[in-house]
């Protein structure tokens, strides 16, 4: 083993030290939780883990096998250790010059080691990483990292990894870190400028008796340095957070989503997060793991009491044998709660205030909560994790009627992305998701469609066709603000944007007939020379002036100079929906051409696909492979006419494309339908057997070197890599493989029907609007939540043809033109409307689509009415299909 260094640096950033030495902070918490009613009586958390509370932590992991979450975790990063590292780093795909880690609630650094261990094998001699281990106690922070420093990983890391302690609380802690405390830190020997008095950086490299009741006391103690923290320079060291253990479930549920928002991590600096998270396991694995049969767990919450004694000026206030200890699971609220028990009736005295605080025979008081995650709820705690690795480890022992998983996963989470599309209900909105769009929801989409246009188009590619069947990636960039500016000028009676000749160019896309491209609906006629067409920059400034003429729109409704009819938030709907297809559709575009000349999505965390694919491997599947469902009545689409577009009842209305209107029911008969969709790998194995002469090679394929790879907008991928995804690939494709397997496709009220009772939606971690920039593998059908989940981030063909149903009325609003030409005086706003959205595809080539893709922004993806629709052979849209059966 190596030698420890004779000093650990320790920085003291607590704001209020006496929170564990019973000082005022801590007392008023306990005085509040003791004064509330029956049943209702609370001690703060933090008593539990004063130092002997953090070393009897430290035997609960060591020493109690049920406690399932510590060595979960630790085989993760055993396992993953260096691909987590890379990813840590995929930003800028090397380390930085003096990066910082920083663990929150540091413990006992076993897990931690592993990490520290892949980081230093990334770094080089002039680029070090320096590592702050965040804990409440300073003995036990020195404790640890010495005997970090002095194990074979320190060795290792010696010279690349410089580790160091942060004795705060996580508020206190990361405030610190928020005013540039650690700037300047990074070197073993640099500490600049001064900390305020209570930011005491001590030298512990000593042996401070447990017993003390001064974290500073006599016993080898240096003398403290009072500094000020230093001013935060202009550029950043990337800054990296481990937040292990699943400490996440302590917060009660929305603090948690509101303490990560709180995090110090920079936009575009390589910030990330790592974090550990419980799911919801089996309520016996869970009681048990937290009352292990030595009771360890029962000693580490009972210590707590000498605590609160102490804090209320006498550690033997709280007699222990007449306390009890109490673990239960919360099914309700899926979560698990520590209780103190009274096991007679008491009163307790405050020697301090002589207030009496009474407790019955059998009253709980509740000291610890411990949530636990809802498979598919990660990101309503934080919509920008991406899953790194799980552990679904199966154990059998004493406490385990049998073989049970227990899943434990590893989140990564980059600083924040280039745009991210919140949750888009809330139960206190007073309007409609589905309403006129909020201006933020243009900024996103703006946001999200700038990305896509400015970041993953290389000017090499803009004069290209990466789909014969589409117009070149250009096209697209002038196409949006012209077919806004168009609809605004039509609404509001006003002049045509400059350059008013863009509306020529631009006006409408193709969408030519597969099998014979000349025939094609009309469309605008487009320069053939590249140096005909206008200039990024030209297009750009036009989008600009478009873009600006929206914010005055919505400046103009706020301040009442212009009332909101629902003529005016169709157009305002129709424009940013309109906009999120043609996201979606440049897109799949450009997957064609990833690895020969897309750019990869840069800001958001990349994927490590040996960790994930290892993952997905080892998903649990549905017991079965189908569900029955019908008879049953299916409702369709709402009542949206554009007749009454001139109310001004505009909030809870909500809209939609023409072919959604109106509400109307369908009686479906009972029937058989696969969980999930069909995937790469099943696909794979027909087309390698039967299927080359009956199926075409799909789109989302490519084959190199004689092997099937999957394209992803990092670029290809091998086939076992997304042998779980749902396949991308035309209905033909998919119709042949159903029949051959006994089946069919869905009509589209049979999958609404299952889609309704089993897709778990955008907050529930449904892969749409950009959650991931790739499918992933489905999770409906799983024994949780009645089998809710999601597709895996596609549309699903119908087999429903898109046609004319009862009660359809054209739109007046989405218009073809019969398109003027320069010469003709007529502007398009006088042009005469020759088709609506959907008449135009009322040819009997067209499949209804419902649902939505991973790059499907979740306004649309969320509403149920949605009827998206492609050619029956068209390979390139991001559509996958479910086999159904008769019965």
């Amino acid at each position: 083993m190596a030698s420890a260094s004779a000093s650990v640096d320790i920085i003291n950033v607590r704001a209020d030290k006496r929170l564990s030495d019973g000082g005022e902070s801590i007392r008023a918490q306990i005085v509040e939780g003791l004064s509330q009613p029956t049943g209702k009586k609370s001690l703060p958390t933090m008593l539990l883990y004063d130092e002997r509370g953090l070393r009897l932590y430290d035997d609960i992991t060591t020493k109690v096998p049920e406690y399932y979450l510590f060595s979960a975790e630790e085989q993760i990063l055993k396992n993953h250790a260096d691909g987590i590292a890379r990813v840590m780093h995929a930003a800028d795909g090397e380390v930085k010059s003096d990066e910082v880690v920083v663990e929150l609630g540091a413990g006992a650094l076993r897990k931690t080691s592993h990490i520290l261990s892949a980081l230093s094998d990334l770094v080089s001699m002039e680029s070090p990483i320096t590592y702050y281990a965040l804990d409440l106690q300073e003995r036990e922070l020195a404790r640890t990292l010495k005997e970090l420093n002095a194990s074979d990983v320190g060795a290792q890391i010696r010279g690349k990894v410089s580790t160091r302690g942060l004795c705060a609380t996580y508020d206190d802690g990361l405030k610190f870190i928020r005013e540039g405390g650690l700037e300047g830190r990074t070197g073993m020997d640099r500490v600049s400028a001064r900390l305020p008095e209570h930011y005491k950086l001590d030298k512990s490299g000593r042996d401070v008796s447990p017993s003390s009741n001064s974290e500073t006391s006599s016993g080898g103690a240096s003398d403290g340095t009072d500094e000020t923290p230093p001013s935060t320079p202009g550029g950043h060291s990337p800054l990296h957070i481990l937040f292990l253990g699943s400490s996440l479930g302590n917060f009660p549920r929305g603090d948690d989503a509101t303490f990560l928002q709180s995090l110090p991590l920079r936009p575009g600096s390589g910030d990330t997060i790592l974090l550990g998270l419980d799911h919801d396991n089996d309520p016996n694995d869970i009681e048990t793991a937290y009352n292990d049969p030595q009771g360890v767990t029962e000693a580490f919450i009972m210590n707590g009491l000498k605590g609160a004694g102490q804090a209320l000026g006498d550690e033997g206030l709280f007699v222990e044998n007449k306390w009890a200890y109490v673990g239960q699971y919360n099914k309700e609220q899926r979560r698990h709660e520590a209780f103190y028990k009274s096991v007679e009736d008491q009163t307790i005295i405050d020697p301090v205030s002589k207030a009496v605080y009474s407790f019955k025979a059998d009253e709980l008081v509740k000291v610890e909560v411990s949530h636990k995650v809802y498979v598919h709820g990660v990101h309503g705690i934080t919509p920008t994790a991406m899953p790194i690795a799980s552990s679904s480890k199966r154990t059998c022992g004493p406490s385990t009627a049998g073989p049970t998983a227990r899943r434990v996963t590893l989140c990564g989470c980059s600083s924040d992305p280039p745009f991210l599309f919140p949750v888009i209900s809330s139960p206190e909105s007073k309007r409609s998701p589905f309403s006129v769009p909020s201006l933020e929801e243009w900024q996103t989409m703006w946001a999200a469609w700038d990305f896509i246009t400015q970041r993953m188009i290389p000017p090499s590619m803009l004069f290209q066709k990466p789909i014969d069947l589409r117009h070149i990636c250009l096209f697209y960039m002038g196409h949006i603000p012209t077919f806004l500016s168009i609809h605004l000028c039509r609404l509001l009676g006003e002049p045509d944007t400059e350059p008013a000749h863009f509306k020529y160019i631009f006006e409408r896309g193709i969408d030519p007939n597969v099998d014979d491209p000349t025939q094609c609906h009309s469309h605008s006629e487009v320069p053939t020379c590249d140096e005909d067409w206008p200039s990024v920059a030209d297009i750009l400034e036009f989008q600009s002036k478009v873009r600006k003429r929206i914010m005055k729109l919505y400046d103009d409704v706020e301040s009442g100079s212009v009332i909101l009819t629902r003529k005016m938030a169709r157009v305002l709907f129709m424009t940013l929906e309109h906009e999120a297809f043609h996201a979606e559709t440049l897109l799949y575009m450009l997957l064609q051409r990833a690895g020969t000349g897309t750019i990869p999505p840069s800001g958001f965390t990349p994927p490590v696909w040996s960790i994930l694919a290892e993952s997905w491997d080892r998903a649990p599947q549905p017991k079965n492979r189908t569900v029955t469902l019908g008879p049953a009545t299916v409702t369709f689409g709402h009542d949206d006419d554009e007749a009454d577009d001139a109310s001004t009842d505009v909030a809870m209305h909500e809209f939609g494309w023409d072919n959604e209107h109106p509400k109307r029911q369908v009686d479906v008969g009972q029937f058989k339908i696969e969980w999930h969709p069909v995937t790469n790998g099943e696909f794979y194995e027909y087309y390698l057997d039967k299927g080359k002469d009956a199926v075409k090679l799909p789109a989302c394929w490519v084959e190199i070197n004689g092997e099937v790879n999957v394209r992803t907008l990092y670029g290809p991928v091998p086939i076992k890599i997304a042998w779980h995804w749902p396949i991308i690939t035309s209905f033909d494709n998919l119709s042949t493989y159903a029949s051959v397997k006994g089946g069919r496709i869905p009509t589209e009220p049979e999958l609404r029907l299952f889609l309704d009772m089993f897709e778990c939606g955008y907050e529930g971690g449904g892969n749409v609007g950009f959650r991931n920039w790739h499918p992933i593998p489905a999770t409906t059908g799983g024994e949780r939540d009645g089998g809710k989940g999601h597709n895996g981030g596609v549309f699903e063909w119908t087999s429903t043809v898109l046609e004319r149903h009862e009660g359809f009325v054209p739109s007046r609003l989405y218009p073809g033109y019969d398109v003027p030409s320069v010469a003709d005086n007529r502007t398009v706003s006088d042009a005469r409307c020759l088709y609506s959205y959907s008449v135009d595809f009322f040819d009997g080539q067209h499949q209804v689509v419902i649902g939505g893709s991973y790059a499907t922004i979740p306004r649309l993806a969320e509403r149920r009415t949605l009827r998206n629709f492609y050619q029956h052979n068209y390979p390139y849209a991001w559509v996958g299909a479910r086999i159904a059966y008769d019965v």
